[in-house]
């Protein structure tokens, strides 16, 4: 199964193949039109850089250089587009070159995908070969201060641009990490919703089924909600779904999955976890709540709740079956006389 980084990477790796194009296509252009100098040693040297620059591209991008993506890679690829572009303007009039402003494309880059620390590195490594472009400047001229206001000033543009992008992706990935997690979690408990828990525990079951260990399923229903909502109004049987969600999750590992089903209902995936454990669990979080009643507006609300359970392998193969399952065990114990947790029971 593909994980999310991996699909976030292959995107932004989608990106970073189009500016390498565009570059080349750039470079491509410029030499066309002249604008290498006027002799051979210089147009065939852009040239050259050209082809194994475009090698470099193939080879990480299309020739499975690296199968799975990652940033050290994307890092790598930034580092050969500053060395194909210094390689270029070294033949092409230097820091007059008209390609100068090129090396926006791997601060660009690294800003979109590398995060600031290795953007300022791309920045220093540019302004590196801004110096070296220069030529001729001795360690006394580096030091003066005409010297440093001036390059300051001609470096400039690439600084702010790297800034910018970083300012902008990082209030990006929050938005979208924020959108994701309102998407995927449930407003009033703060439990998962039906989506998030889905997208989670089918990763995790899958991991179960590969390597053959026991993992258990809760279905867990609140015995008296409706009664709540009836006698003391929604804001009550809001308090008291809270109340659950934060006695369910109290007795949970951080690696177990809460969520809420739906309505007065939740279910929970517990890893690693065979019947025997998963029936402990049950009863402890139907104990915890059973011992401690909701005060809300100065009532004492006394609640319960009747929980079924299943496991892998015996009570299903799949994690819809063990749901499915859980589910009908959990009506085994509201007709049992509720308050109870039951473990899945085959017809016979």
């Amino acid at each position: 199964m593909v994980s999310i980084e991996q699909e976030e990477l292959r995107g932004i790796s989608r990106t970073v193949a189009e500016i390498h194009w565009l570059l080349l296509i750039l470079v491509l252009l410029f030499l066309i039109f002249g604008g290498a100098r006027d002799d051979a040693e210089s147009s065939a040297a852009v040239s050259a850089g050209l082809f194994f620059y475009a090698a470099l591209v193939m080879s990480f991008r299309y020739a499975n250089f690296y199968r799975r993506e990652t940033r050290w890679k994307i890092a790598i690829e930034a580092v050969g587009m500053v060395a194909f572009i210094t390689w270029v303007l070294w033949y092409t009039d230097g820091l007059a070159s008209p390609l100068l402003n090129a090396y926006l494309l791997p601060v660009i880059t690294s800003a979109l995908t590398l995060g600031k620390v290795f953007t300022m590195l791309a920045v220093a490594l540019i302004a590196s070969c801004y110096i070296l472009l220069g030529g001729g400047v001795s360690p006394e001229e580096i030091a003066s201060l005409p010297f440093v206001g001036a390059f300051a000033a001609q470096l400039a543009p690439v600084l702010l641009a790297g800034y910018i992008t970083t300012m902008f992706s990082a209030d990006i990935r929050y938005g979208l990490a924020r959108a994701k997690l309102l998407s995927e979690t449930d407003e009033l408990t703060g439990l998962l919703n039906v989506r998030g828990f889905a997208l989670a525990a089918n990763r995790l079951f899958a991991q179960a089924t590969r390597h053959g260990r026991s993992t258990s399923v809760l279905m867990i229903d609140s015995d008296n909600l409706k009664s709540v909502n009836d006698g003391y109004g929604h804001a009550a049987g809001n308090a008291l779904l809270r109340h659950l969600a934060q006695a369910i999750q109290a007795e949970l590992r951080f690696t177990d999955l809460a969520a809420r089903y739906g309505g007065d209902e939740f279910i929970v995936l517990l890893p690693d976890t065979p019947a025997k454990g998963a029936m402990e669990v049950a009863e402890r979080i139907r104990g915890r709540i059973a011992g401690a009643p909701l005060d809300h507006e100065s009532r004492r609300l006394v609640s319960s709740v009747s929980i079924g359970v299943a496991s892998y392998p015996e009570d299903g193969a799949t994690l819809d079956a063990l749901a499915a399952h859980a589910d009908r065990a959990l009506y085994d114990a509201k007709q049992d006389g509720r308050n109870r947790a039951v473990k899945f029971r085959a017809a016979a």
